[in-house]
């Protein structure tokens, strides 16, 4: 009897800390998921300038400079200066699954991915991350990359033009 007593109250037991967990889990999910909508309503009005690119410790500001960047609620980026135009992607994600992520920080779970189908040789292959959300306000997105290579730091700011 003892023996079936016990048995059942530990398997009570593992059940509540089954759903306990999982219910975190969910809840988390959530406010990640809230946070990303945020995040993609927020950039997708109004245009955007660089106003810090730091590419491992070298300021490479200057190669943006000219340039209004467009966040559409589609996905579509669009960088634009007198002389050129071009077009990428970009997308907000939730990066909380992987394994392989920069860091193991509550924070970092939410990427803010950007591309631009472009040779490896102009500067905007050089935007083309999978950055960390650092902070993010009505005017401002700062967004930071660490190498999982080399260990180095690329950080990237933009703000509301």
């Amino acid at each position: 009897m003892k023996k079936t007593l016990y048995l059942g109250t530990l398997l009570l037991l593992s059940s509540t800390l089954l759903f306990t967990s999982c219910s975190n889990d969910d809840a988390n999910s959530t406010d990640i998921s809230q946070q990303i909508a945020a995040i993609e309503n927020n950039v997708a009005s109004g245009n955007w300038v660089v106003t810090n690119f730091n590419d491992s410790g070298i300021d490479e500001t200057a190669d943006f400079s000219g340039y209004v960047f467009r966040f559409d609620s589609n996905g579509t980026l669009t960088a634009t200066s007198t002389a050129n135009t071009l077009t990428g992607n970009w997308s907000v994600t939730n990066d909380s699954n992987n394994s392989n992520d920069d860091s193991s920080s509550e924070s970092d779970d939410i990427d803010f991915n950007i591309f631009f189908p472009v040779p490896d040789s102009s500067d905007f292959a050089d935007l083309n991350d999978d950055w960390d959300v650092v902070s993010i306000t009505a005017t401002r997105l700062e967004l930071i990359d660490i190498s999982g290579g080399d260990g180095s730091t690329d950080r990237l700011l933009f703000e509301k033009n």
